[in-house]
């Protein structure tokens, strides 16, 4: 019988596409989850790090991203997205949770948008961030700001209103343009 590191390193050596390790996961695969896990530690853990702040806690926040991911890998359909997306809005999620709890001084959300929209993207991310970023960047700057407070602070468009003191109807406008532009830009289809 091989070890187990030479069995995952040709387990690995394949190059199984997100898709299929997520098929592994949803049917009890160990050495599936494994390989996911290892292939997206790091940006998992770079998210919510970014987002919580805290190392310790964005360690948590990553292994709930994956435990979470492992329980509901059935339930991905990757005709709504890729599975990269699919982690890592996980991860987001719990992340802003996790970040809510323990929040003791709010963060001014144009210091947020501010950062990301920072010309140089972190180097532990490569193409997708790169892109999302320029992307975000090629919006005007009212709807990439509106866009960001709703993806990366969760706000609702009334919240991002009275933030922007604008009217509702004008930051549900600014969000759903946005929202537009990002998707055709990034070539991302709703179904």
């Amino acid at each position: 019988m091989k070890p187990k590191s030479v069995e995952l390193r040709y387990y690995r050596k394949w190059s199984l596409s997100d898709e299929s390790l997520l098929a592994g996961m949803a049917s009890g695969d160990v050495r599936s989850a494994t390989v996911f896990v290892r292939r997206y530690q790091a940006r998992v853990y770079g998210l919510a790090r970014t987002i919580v702040g805290d190392p310790a806690v964005a360690e948590d926040v990553a292994q709930e991203a994956f435990v979470r991911a492992w329980r509901h890998a059935g339930a991905y359909d990757p005709r709504k997205g890729r599975a990269t997306t699919w982690l890592l809005t996980i991860t987001r999620n719990l992340a802003v949770d996790a970040a809510r709890l323990r929040r003791e001084e709010p963060v001014d959300p144009h210091e947020l948008v501010t950062t990301l929209l920072a010309a140089q993207p972190p180097d532990r991310d490569q193409q997708d961030e790169a892109s999302v970023r320029q992307a975000l960047r090629d919006l005007p700057p009212e709807q990439a700001r509106a866009v960001a407070l709703v993806v990366f602070y969760a706000m609702t468009s009334k919240e991002v209103a009275d933030l922007e003191g604008i009217p509702l109807g004008t930051a549900k406008t600014r969000i759903r343009r946005g929202l537009v532009k990002l998707r055709k830009r990034l070539e991302v289809s709703d179904g």
